[in-house]
């Protein structure tokens, strides 16, 4: 990665054009776990301002020692842009050349915020979920959950079911319609609860907006024995009845979660202890799933390194192609 006089511009629509799979952004964020689990990274807690209710604007710096990258994602999350048509999730991805630190790219970030995040409840299932998982609960039918499904459909190959909840039936009913037609061998059951759609799952990925003062619905007793709760919406779905009576709890950062909960909003009832980072169990240094019955739980709040190592093999491959927009510095 080697900067010139030029930095790349990418767009939303040149970011999708480079076609990088939900395969593909696994293995990348799974070898970015693994170089955290290693110590191989640099990643502070992020942080951000709030010029709304329930809206922030974060700053995200992470440096990856191996694969190397260095950068920035400045990103904002609106729960009330979609009713203004707007994206909930928007923002910009800036990469520098580790070597001297200039600039080299400039891209949109929502693409790739949607598939890193995604493919994290695709890395929490492949350390965590039990063996043979054939039914998936969806709740929160957005964006999120639909990069969550391609990422369990490729970590869970006896997947089967997914049930979906979605406080709008006719947002379920969209998930649905397009997620069974891009996966016509799973059957797909619209569900009238959150808990309903979590009772019999074996991993449930919960993507609703994350609120300042949630009432989650999902409480003790929602995940069964051997069940993986992923959380990509912070403490806003479930319950700290529900997060503490599982036999493990994980997160995609502890010192992010735990820096977070200082301020006093999120995480209030999380448990004291933490088992493991996933880092930890994609290096190898702490096992996942040891039994078939334990619940277990996996606190994803979506990490600058995941967003990198995705970043990277993007601007790698629009160099390649000359994709993009060139832009003096």
């Amino acid at each position: 990665m080697a900067a010139g006089a030029e930095i790349v511009y990418l767009s939303r629509a040149d970011v999708e054009g480079l076609g990088m799979s939900m395969r593909e952004v696994l293995d990348a964020v799974d070898a970015g776990f693994a170089a955290k689990g290693r110590g191989q990274t640099e990643m502070p807690p992020k942080p951000g301002i709030h010029t709304r209710a329930d809206c922030f604007i974060h700053a995200m710096p992470a440096y990856v020692e191996e694969p190397e990258v260095a950068g920035l994602k400045w990103v904002s999350g609106y729960p009330p842009n979609p009713a203004k048509g707007l994206p909930y999730i928007s923002g910009l991805l800036v990469l520098n050349d580790p070597d001297t630190g200039l600039p080299l790219a400039v891209m949109d970030c929502a693409w790739i915020t949607a598939m890193r995040t995604g493919a994290s409840a695709g890395i929490s299932a492949r350390y965590l979920a039990r063996p043979g998982s054939r039914i998936a609960g969806i709740v929160g039918c957005g964006v999120q959950a639909r990069t969550s499904l391609m990422a369990l459909v490729e970590t869970l190959p006896d997947l089967e079911e997914v049930r979906c909840y979605e406080l709008l039936p006719e947002v379920t009913g969209r998930f649905i319609e397009e997620m069974g037609a891009l996966f016509p061998a799973l059957t797909f059951t619209a569900c009238d609860s959150a808990p309903a759609a979590a009772h019999e799952a074996d991993v449930v990925v919960t993507a609703i907006p994350i609120v300042v003062d949630p009432s989650p619905e999902l409480d003790a007793g929602a995940l069964k024995p051997g069940g993986l709760a992923v959380s990509l919406d912070y403490d806003s779905a479930w319950t700290g009845a529900a997060m503490k009576e599982c036999d493990k709890y994980c997160s995609d950062d502890v010192g992010q979660m735990l820096a977070t909960k200082e301020h006093g909003v999120y995480f209030k009832d999380i448990p004291s202890t933490v088992y493991a980072d996933l880092g930890e169990l994609a290096a190898g240094l702490k096992p996942g799933r040891e039994h078939d019955d334990e619940r277990i739980f996996s606190m994803n709040m979506g990490i600058a390194v995941d967003d990198m190592v995705t970043a990277r093999v993007l601007y790698e491959r629009a160099v390649e192609r000359g994709a993009g927009v060139r832009l003096p510095l």
